[in-house]
């Protein structure tokens, strides 16, 4: 499943605009780096179906693997920048989705 793209869904909530504005700073550049795309945001989803909406902020990005994303969670670098995101939100989910591999 090396081939196979793999996509981070996150859901937060932004308590410190400020603390979370540092981190947001910071984040392309290493995204960049590992080859991650940032697809999308909403911080007004609908839900359709189900119990639990989510509550607020939805972020869709997407990497060329599940070992790049976790190269990319596990690198020094994003776990210090990453603290700012902690320190200014609350994390509902940081959730890996793996993609499915190209046909042939």
């Amino acid at each position: 499943m090396s081939d196979a793209p793999a996509y981070m869904l996150a859901n937060l909530v932004i308590n410190d605009v400020d603390e979370y504005r540092k981190y947001e700073k910071g984040f392309f550049p290493i995204l960049k780096r590992f080859g991650g795309e940032f697809l999308t945001f909403d911080d007004q989803p609908h839900t359709f179906e189900g119990t639990t909406p989510p509550e607020g902020r939805l972020i869709l990005f997407k990497f060329p693997s599940a070992n790049v994303a976790q190269a990319w969670f596990d690198d020094p670098e994003y776990q210090t920048l990453s603290s700012h995101r902690r320190a200014g939100t609350t994390i509902k989910c940081l959730t890996l989705i793996h993609g499915l591999p190209p046909r042939v």
